[in-house]
């Protein structure tokens, strides 16, 4: 899929919010991610950087822009697929751009920061509220939520890009995460899940900088950060 944008809200559920001890926001929060960080669920293995604090998993629902927007187009018409997503954060680091006052792109735009699974059709919101989506790390649920839990709506969410950016073929919502986020570690295997189906899969390894030449002299493969 040729992706143009990747768009992301902040803050849609209001336990997630709580858990880190932010204000429940009264419109979407904005924010985006480079789209080199982009990296499909295959099974693989993904290498994280260890020397920059702690690294946390954020489960989400992405939609997928089919068609350009335009004000008062609906949901369905715009939306063409769905994935589950990890909005991979850099949390020590973004907490302390917060502190500052600066914007979080260092903490949320490394490469292997944005991790979706395999897309399929987008079956409307109203559909989508039948259904949980969970994250499990070594078979043990971590993070489930509902859309039912979100602050704002598809709809809403849609609107706000739109109206705030544009959104046009091509372009990812990452619609925000529940409750129940942490961080990974090296050797961690983690599984998103659609109801009962597994969505897309993948391990975890963490490096330092002496061990990414170590594996290098011994022709190590591995998708590094």
């Amino acid at each position: 899929m040729d992706i143009r944008n990747i768009y992301c809200i902040g803050r849609n559920y209001a336990d997630h919010a709580r858990e880190l001890g932010n204000a429940i926001p009264d419109k979407p929060i904005l924010f985006s991610k480079p789209t080199h960080s982009l990296t499909i669920a295959n099974g693989q293995m993904l290498e994280f950087p260890s020397n920059r604090g702690e690294i946390h998993h954020e489960l989400e629902i992405v939609l997928h822009i089919g068609k350009p927007y335009e004000k008062g187009i609906s949901l369905e018409e715009l939306v063409d697929v769905m994935a589950l997503g990890i909005d991979f954060t850099l949390r020590d680091e973004q907490n302390e751009l917060k502190k500052k006052g600066h914007p979080w792109l260092r903490a949320k735009g490394f490469k292997h920061a944005a991790v979706v699974t395999d897309f399929w059709s987008f079956p409307g919101e109203e559909t989508c509220k039948a259904t949980d989506f969970s994250l499990l790390i070594h078979d043990q649920v971590v993070q489930k939520g509902n859309i039912q839990q979100m602050l704002f709506s598809f709809e809403q969410m849609v609107e706000e890009v739109g109206e705030a950016f544009g959104l046009g073929e091509g372009d990812l919502l990452f619609t925000g995460t529940p409750e129940g986020v942490g961080p990974i570690q090296s050797g961690d295997q983690l599984s998103l899940f659609w109801g009962t189906e597994r969505k897309g899969h993948f391990s975890v390894r963490i490096t330092s900088v002496a061990q990414k030449s170590e594996d290098k002299v011994k022709g190590t493969e591995m998708e590094y950060y």
